[in-house]
């Protein structure tokens, strides 16, 4: 058996087995929404309607049977009825478990992470079978909390690739699209294999291996100007392990090799330091002085170089020095750049205008 037979057939054949028990359960609610209209429906109109067969129906109705719900047969109308007043048992959520379900309808409907419907939807069948407590509570939680300002980056213009994505790695199929990155001069088409999806440092990423390649890349949602999914077997390593493949890296670019980062923190710096967790492998070692030195284990400095210099005037790189290197470079650069433009924009002096012409005045 080749690897590719070993990676692709169980995975293909999970996948069909959740997408065909998906659809029963979607047929079936189908079921009990026809049987409590208004409509009038029989067996065999149910089956009309959900173009499948009256033995179908019957075993649908024998799970709304089993589900509790008190489905009849009225002789006078010739139609399945659902007893009037019948709802489903309440969930009897406690306070916490409504206002978690408040705060996630918050969090998922606020910008950058309304990727799909959040879970508004969910809360609104939550409520229709809750108590009026339960409910009054939810709307206050609803009234009084608010996510504003995370920065995200805009994907306003890529919901519908990240719900693509998220299908392709439920159903374990391949991805087409064409990806610009800021480093090459031209969008590529790249045929690729899913890995995960994850939000990371204010962006979502896609995680997967192009066709033909040996290792997998990440690649930026929002950079992606096409994408979509093709009826082809993705292969995923089922050891794939998203922690191990981004190792200590400071942010999503893992680089080489590993440095031990130690940096010292002024002490007007200090408390707002300490209480943000930057990295899985910091430690915080306060000062006499009142400052703070903390320290990482990190993969790459590309990325921790630009946030060290947004402490500007306020830290000291300790180690490593190649680390310490960089920061001195790019503040050179950047007072260099400035220098100019403060000079272009600068008075000539010694000139004044006088009827159309400049004359010297030394």
């Amino acid at each position: 058996m080749t690897e590719r037979t070993r990676h692709e057939k169980p995975r293909r054949d999970d996948s069909e087995r959740r997408l065909r028990q998906a659809g029963r359960f979607a047929r079936v609610l189908r079921v009990l929404d026809l049987i409590q209209s208004r409509g009038r429906y029989s067996v065999k109109d149910i089956a009309a309607e959900l173009e499948c067969s009256e033995r179908t129906v019957f075993r649908d109705l024998a799970v709304l049977q089993m589900a509790g719900v008190p489905y009849y047969h009225d002789r006078e109308a010739r139609c399945l009825r659902v007893r009037p007043g019948f709802r489903f048992p309440t969930l009897n959520l406690a306070e916490e478990e409504l206002i978690g379900q408040a705060t996630a309808d918050m969090i998922t409907s606020s910008p950058g992470l309304d990727v799909t419907k959040g879970s508004k939807p969910t809360s609104r069948k939550l409520l229709a079978t809750s108590t009026e407590d339960a409910a009054s509570l939810f709307q206050v939680v609803e009234r009084v909390t608010s996510v504003l300002d995370l920065k995200l980056a805009d994907h306003g213009r890529h919901h519908e690739m990240i719900r693509t994505v998220q299908w392709a790695l439920i159903r374990s199929a391949k991805l087409v699209g064409a990806y610009k990155s800021p480093y090459e001069e031209k969008s590529r088409r790249i045929r690729l294999h899913p890995y995960r999806l994850c939000l990371m440092k204010q962006a979502w990423y896609l995680i997967g291996r192009e066709e033909g390649k040996e290792h997998p890349r990440t690649y930026r949602m929002a950079r992606w100007t096409t994408l979509r999914q093709i009826d082809e077997p993705a292969i995923v390593p089922g050891d794939f392990d998203l922690k191990a493949y981004f190792g200590n890296a400071w942010c999503v670019h893992r680089g080489e090799p590993t440095y031990d980062v130690e940096l010292r923190f002024s002490p007007s710096a200090a408390t707002i330091v300490r209480e943000t967790i930057w990295h899985p492998t910091q430690v915080a070692h306060p000062q006499e002085d009142g400052g703070v030195t903390l320290t990482f284990r990190v993969d790459g400095l590309v990325e921790i170089v630009h946030w060290v210099l947004g402490w500007t005037g306020r830290v000291a790189v300790i180690q490593p020095d190649e680390l310490r290197q960089r920061v001195v470079a790019e503040l050179q650069e950047a007072l260099a750049l400035n220098d100019r433009e403060s000079k272009s924009k600068a008075p000539r002096l010694g000139v004044k205008k006088t009827a159309g012409r400049a004359t010297s005045s030394g």
